[in-house]
C-alpha cells in the first residue's frame, strides 16, 4: 500500500512536487496558507497563482488546515521559504504523526544559524536524522509540471530512507538517485543558487557566453571547496545536485536567483528586487550566512563575495568580474580556490556552455530553484 502523503507549501515547487507525487500513484494532500488556494488545488486541480496552465492529477487535494494535512501522514515533503521554516516547525511539531518521514524540498540556510535545512528540521521537530531527507536537482519547477524529464537526487543519512522515498518519487517523466551525503546535497543546491545570482548580474550588465561559462565553471570550483570544508564528498558537487542544479539555475533567465540577479546587473536596488518578487530567491538571503560560514573554514570566495558587494551597493554591477579568483598578477594554477586540486570544478568550460546553449535554445522554466 501507498503511504499517505503530504506536501507542505503550495507555492511552484511544492505544488509541482505534489505532481510529481500524484503521477507516480500516490493519494497527496497540499497544505496551502490561504484557504482560498487550497479551494481552488482541490475543486480546480490548479494553482493559477504559481502554475498557470497546469493541470494536477485528480489525486491532489489541499487544506488550509496544518491539523487535516498531517493527520496521518506517512511521508512529509517541506517546501517552505527557508527563513520561515523554524516558526512553521513550532505549530508543526505537536501534530506530526510518530514515525513520519520528513522530506526537505527547500534549498537555503538560516540566516541566524547558519544551518542547512535538515538541521533545521532536525532541531526544530527533535527527530532522529535518519528520518529526514533532502531531494535537490535540476529542478526548475514548471518544466516538471509540463512533464519535461528530468532527475534528481534524494539523500538521507539513512540509506533505506533515502531509497524508500526516492521510490516514491519517480514517475515516467521524473527519476531519482540516491546519496547518503546530506551535506553535500544540500550545499550543492544552497550555494548554486549564489552563483546563479552572479550568472543573473553580469546577464543584466550585457556581458556574453565566455563570461557566463567562466563564472560557472570557477563557481563550481568555490562550491566544492565550501562544501568538502564541512564534510561534504566532492563527487557530490559534480552531480545533479551539483553541476546538474548549477546548468539549470543559471541557463534559465526565468529562474528566480536568475531573475534577481539580473535585476541587480540592470540597476535596480538589493530592497527594490525584493519587493518585484513574486517568490523568494533563496540566493539573495543566503550569501551572508554562505560566507560567514565559508570565513569560519578559512574558504575563499570571490565570486560570492563579489555579489555580497553588488547587494551591499559598495560595487557597482558593471565592474564584477567573479570569474577572476585572484588579485595577484601572476599566472595562477587552474585549482580550486584553496589551491587543491578539484575534482568537479574544472575542464568544463566546454561541456558547460554547450550544456547552457542546449537549454536555451529548448525552453526555459520557471519557480523551484
Amino acid at each position: 500500500m501507498r503511504p499517505k502523503v503530504t506536501v507542505l507549501g503550495a507555492g511552484s515547487w511544492g505544488t509541482t512536487f505534489a505532481k510529481i507525487l500524484g503521477d507516480g500513484g500516490n493519494d497527496v494532500t497540499v497544505w496551502a496558507r490561504r484557504p482560498e488556494l487550497a479551494l481552488e488545488i482541490s475543486e480546480g486541480k490548479r494553482n493559477s497563482d504559481y502554475l498557470p496552465g497546469i493541470n494536477l492529477p485528480a489525486s491532489v487535494t489541499a487544506t488550509s488546515n496544518l491539523a487535516r494535512a498531517l493527520a496521518g501522514a506517512e511521508m512529509v515533503f517541506v517546501s517552505i521559504p527557508s527563513q520561515s521554516l523554524r516558526e512553521n516547525l513550532a505549530a508543526m511539531k505537536p501534530l506530526l504523526p510518530e514515525d513520519a518521514i520528513i522530506i526537505s524540498l527547500m534549498k537555503g540556510v538560516e540566516k541566524k544559524t547558519g544551518l542547512r535545512m535538515s538541521e533545521v528540521l532536525e532541531a526544530g521537530l527533535g527527530i532522529d536524522r535518519d528520518r529526514i531527507a533532502v531531494a535537490s536537482g535540476p529542478n526548475l519547477a514548471l518544466e516538471i509540471a509540463r512533464e519535461q524529464p528530468t532527475a534528481a537526487v534524494v539523500s538521507s543519512t539513512s540509506l533505506e530512507t533515502a531509497e524508500r522515498v526516492a521510490k516514491l518519487v519517480s514517475n515516467r517523466y521524473f527519476r531519482t538517485f540516491v546519496n547518503t551525503d546530506v551535506i553535500g546535497t544540500e550545499f550543492g543546491g544552497v550555494l548554486k543558487n549564489l552563483i546563479a545570482v552572479a550568472i543573473g548580474i553580469v546577464d543584466g550588465v550585457g556581458y556574453g557566453e565566455n563570461t557566463k561559462a567562466s563564472i560557472i565553471t570557477r563557481g563550481l570550483a568555490e562550491m566544492t571547496d565550501f562544501a568538502v570544508a564541512y564534510g561534504a564528498e566532492a563527487e557530490t558537487l559534480s552531480g545533479l545536485a551539483g553541476l546538474g542544479d548549477l546548468i539549470a539555475t543559471s541557463g534559465s533567465s526565468l529562474s528566480r536567483n536568475n531573475t534577481a540577479g539580473r535585476l541587480l546587473g540592470q540597476g535596480y536596488s538589493f530592497a527594490d528586487v525584493v519587493k518585484s518578487m513574486h517568490q523568494t530567491a533563496e540566493g539573495l538571503a543566503s550569501v551572508g550566512p554562505v560566507l560567514e560560514l565559508a570565513a569560519a573554514r578559512g574558504v575563499e570566495m570571490p565570486i560570492v563575495q563579489q555579489v555580497s558587494q553588488v547587494l551591499a551597493g559598495t560595487l557597482n554591477p558593471k565592474d564584477i568580474a567573479p570569474h577572476l579568483t585572484t588579485d595577484s598578477t601572476e599566472p595562477q594554477g587552474e585549482r580550486t580556490t584553496d589551491g587543491r586540486k578539484t575534482r568537479g570544478g574544472i575542464a568544463l568550460w566546454g561541456s558547460v556552455k554547450r550544456a547552457l546553449d542546449q537549454l536555451r535554445d529548448s525552453g526555459r522554466g520557471t519557480g523551484g530553484n
